[in-house]
């Protein structure tokens, strides 16, 4: 079967040493009428085609390359159970596969998952057996259905304008780990970093009377214990740092953990990582550990040439952000596409502020029961990626305009701000991004305005009409934070592509109308971020700061020189 794709271990947060990718070559089936269980396809030897898993069936490096509509796919591949998986409880994960997914094992069903953009886990124990065996996956996909959302997957034939090419079926990581009976399901993560402490919180399987225990280091150096008891399939610990270090801006540090749960003769045990870090608001300032921050952001909308929704390999994740850092921007929106846990690792890693994002796109969030539609996948999304230090807030719709003539429902949109603050009170939350907000806790604007001298009326510093400018849209409660978390998309392309506005004849003029627009947000003290679109070329949208390939189109360092200076709210 060769190499294996993106061999990475996927879930670096929460790791463990026993453990299975299932990434390469499977068999593969395209089936248009969605009929394949009626046709024999569980119970099949062998699916007509082949198909390179992690890797979606539209793309090239899947080895199948189709950029029709495909309604259902199924996949099936045979692994051996190692000998030290026998007896033991064996999990099934898949990083994301689109949109409706069922999984069976040796003809046995498993289980079934809705959602294409999160991460999940089926426990197929009573299923597997010693040696080899066989796992065959269906993956239905209608991105025209209006209760599925999307994000920026094309309705029509051909990619156009903001939408892109479709992405079908299993597009992450595919792997099995084996665990004790008794074992950590989940852990959340949460830091205080007022008092130099961090909260965990475990939700565990068959853990009742089980002791739970964390030790914490940094660099090496031990800092701290914690140990109790579990009443339920829940135990919470906090662990008094010995040593405070806070995760930064292209400073991150960070802390270890390993996690112990043992009851009788069993013991399971994770191990991963922490920041200590706080995120906040001071006024209309954006704090990042009690200091005024200028959230200096870019539009990432995680497309690749080659993989379409999944990058190549895990060095392209890091080159992402390193090259976003080298233009002087310290973060990103990640904008209508649930990014990969390993892209949030390297934010981590490299000190990379990020806001996570649901793709809402597609979904009719005019009708009540968008809200079932789209809050099982959100809450997904909240906890797999909570214990982020990189994440600083969420956003879960954008863009909510007027759907096919219907005005969204307020009461779906106050609804998931209100489910996203309980699940995390830790980080503000933008209800949807740049249009008709209900409950926010910032004030958030999009605006592709060209004309410089029209921006500095509508943004400049003691300017007022940025606030009523969209009044039949939304309002401004006074003193609220402002984000302006769309701009600029210039328009610099080879001319078979589009950009906002009229593209700049030359790189001097690009480069002018580019430091203007972004001058006055950063001179303007009641600001607390920018967000430019955007990072790279997507496909036929061709105003990215960098071309599809990831080729910069103007001096990293002349961006860096405009972008990376003190801004207003900063002095």
């Amino acid at each position: 079967m060769g190499s294996i794709p993106r061999p990475e271990y996927p879930r670096p947060q929460m790791v463990r040493n026993n453990w299975m990718n299932l990434n390469g070559e499977w068999q593969f089936e395209i089936d248009q009428g969605c009929s394949g269980e009626a046709r024999g396809l569980v119970e099949a030897e062998c699916l007509s085609g082949r198909i390179t898993v992690p890797f979606c069936p539209e793309s090239r490096l899947s080895g199948v390359n189709n950029r029709d509509f495909m309604y259902c796919v199924w996949y099936k591949r045979t692994f051996d159970l190692p000998e030290t998986a026998e007896n033991k409880k064996v999990l099934l994960h898949f990083g994301a596969a689109d949109y409706r997914t069922k999984v069976w094992i040796n003809g046995i069903f498993a289980g079934l998952h809705e959602g294409g953009y999160v991460s999940f886990t089926m426990d197929i124990s009573a299923a597997v057996k010693n040696g080899c065996n066989t796992v065959t996956v269906c993956c239905e996909d209608n991105v025209r259905d209006p209760m599925q959302p999307n994000g920026k997957q094309s309705r029509l034939y051909h990619s156009h304008d903001c939408d892109y090419t479709r992405t079908t079926g299993i597009w992450h990581t595919v792997w099995i780990e084996w665990v004790e009976p008794v074992y950590v399901k989940q852990i959340f993560i949460t830091p205080d970093a007022a008092n130099a402490s961090v909260h965990f919180r475990a939700i565990a399987e068959e853990a009742q009377d089980a002791l739970l225990k964390v030790d914490t280091y940094y660099n090496g150096t031990y800092t701290g214990s914690a140990a109790a008891r579990m009443n339920t399939g829940s135990g919470e610990l906090t662990v008094n740092l010995l040593q405070k270090h806070l995760w930064d801006i292209g400073k991150p540090k960070l802390y270890e953990y390993r996690m112990t749960l043992s009851k009788d003769d069993m013991c399971d045990e994770v191990s991963g990582y922490f920041g200590l870090r706080s995120v906040g608001f001071d006024g209309m300032h954006f704090l990042l550990n009690g200091r005024p921050v200028f959230q200096r952001l870019i539009l990432d909308q995680g497309f690749y040439p080659d993989g379409v929704y999944t990058a190549p390999s895990d060095d392209d994740l890091k080159n992402d952000i390193i090259l976003s850092m080298k233009m002087g921007f310290n973060g990103a929106r990640l904008h209508q596409k649930v990014f990969e846990q390993r892209f949030l690792y390297w934010a981590d890693h490299l000190g990379y502020l990020c806001w996570g994002e649901m793709a809402s796109w597609g979904l009719d969030h005019s009708q009540p029961g968008a809200l079932a539609a789209f809050s099982k996948e959100w809450l997904e999304e909240l906890e797999r990626d909570y214990n982020a230090p990189c994440i600083i807030g969420w956003c879960p719709f954008n863009e909510t305009w007027d759907y096919e003539g219907r005005r969204q429902n307020d009461d779906v949109l106050r609804m998931v701000y209100r489910i996203t603050k309980a699940v995390d009170k830790t980080r503000p939350c933008i209800d949807t991004s740049g249009n008709y907000h209900v409950e926010t806790d910032i004030f958030d604007v999009h605006d592709y305005e060209q004309d410089v001298n029209e921006w500095e009326k509508r943004y400049g510093k003691g300017t007022e009409p940025i606030y009523d400018r969209f009044s039949d849209r939304q309002r401004r409660k006074p003193g609220q934070p402002v984000f302006v978390s769309e701009y600029g998309g210039i328009r610099w392309t080879d001319q078979t592509g589009w950009g906002y506005g009229k593209g700049p004849e030359s790189e001097e003029e690009f480069i002018e109308r580019f430091r203007g627009l972004t001058d006055v947000l950063l001179d303007n003290p009641d600001h607390c971020g920018l967000c430019y679109t955007q990072l790279t070329d997507v496909e036929q949208e061709q105003n990215g700061l960098l071309t599809f390939d990831r080729k910069p189109k103007l001096p990293p360092e002349t961006i860096r020189e405009i972008m990376s200076r003190k801004a207003a709210c900063e002095e």
